[in-house]
């Protein structure tokens, strides 16, 4: 198991074959998710197998992209038993994964310490000033998509589904909640 193999391969795999429309669920999605990942494995005290999992599960949390827009996690999932066996993945390894790539399906629902990192990592810029950036992408992918027809809609929804998230690890409870909290009301006041 070469994670560092691993990364490249997705990469290209990734860049190759991901629609332009996709201007939030980006590589440079996945690998700000693998950043924070890595963050809070040192963080949390993560070593060894556990963050070697974590790592790869940040690196395909988000492949079923390539498939589908709606319910991609599934098809990542898929594409973790085809294809992970071969780079040295165990079953366990792989069951271990699919958990954190299903756990970051909204409503997020982790199970575990691995689950609850994963889950903050991917939302992330939510309690950071990198929010109205970023939020910038995903706005622009959802009107593409047809999520949204417009920047009302887009700030009805941003809304609603800052006040349905929240943050699972003690960390990001702490540092990213009360930041992600002013954005909320920001867009309140706003909207």
């Amino acid at each position: 198991m070469n994670i560092g193999k691993l990364k490249k391969y997705l990469a290209q795999k990734f860049n190759a074959n991901i629609r332009p429309e996709l201007t939030y669920h980006t590589w440079d999605h996945v690998l700000s998710v693998l950043d924070v990942c890595n963050k809070y494995a040192k963080r949390y005290g993560i070593k060894g197998r556990d963050a070697y999992l974590l790592r790869t599960a940040a690196l395909v949390h988000d492949l079923g992209f390539l498939w589908t827009y709606s319910d991609h996690e599934e098809k990542g999932v898929e594409f973790t038993k085809k294809e992970l066996p071969a780079w040295g993945y165990t079953k366990e390894d792989i069951k271990r994964i699919d958990g954190m790539i299903l756990a970051t399906q909204i409503p997020q629902k982790p199970k575990n310490l691995l689950e609850e990192i994963i889950c903050d990592a991917d939302l992330d810029y939510l309690g950071t000033d990198q929010f109205y950036t970023i939020g910038e992408t995903l706005y622009q992918e959802f009107k593409a998509m047809g999520q949204v027809k417009n920047r009302d809609e887009w700030n009805k929804l941003q809304i609603n589904f800052l006040k349905g998230h929240h943050y699972h690890t003690p960390y990001a409870k702490q540092y990213r909640e009360p930041i992600k909290q002013k954005h909320l009301q920001d867009l309140i006041a706003n909207g």
